[in-house]
């Protein structure tokens, strides 16, 4: 098992990640490849004091890439959607 400063990696600021903590009281992370949900939902309440209800975890594949006239791969990434339990808010942009 890891630490859990070690599991979650950045909070994502995107349009549908703004949409799901406005209306559904979600938030969108990227977290460690090798994370579980245990481990996401475990790092989530100890960190932010906040009661999760509900772990999902996205896969991304690596993306081919170009660096100038080299080709390669992007790193691969797992996103983490929390559903807090009701009543719980977290607001990653004004702090805790």
């Amino acid at each position: 098992m890891k630490h859990i400063y070690e599991v979650i990696d950045k909070p994502l600021f995107t349009e549908k990640g703004m949409f799901l903590k406005e209306n559904e009281n979600k938030i969108l992370l990227q977290v460690n490849k090798d994370a579980n949900k245990h481990e996401i939902k475990k790092a989530v309440e100890e960190i932010f004091k906040v009661k999760v209800e509900k772990v999902s975890t996205i896969n991304e594949p690596r993306k081919k890439k170009k660096f100038g006239r080299f080709e390669g791969f992007a790193a691969q990434k797992k996103k983490a959607i929390i559903t807090l339990k009701k009543g719980e808010k977290l607001d990653l942009i004004e702090g805790i």
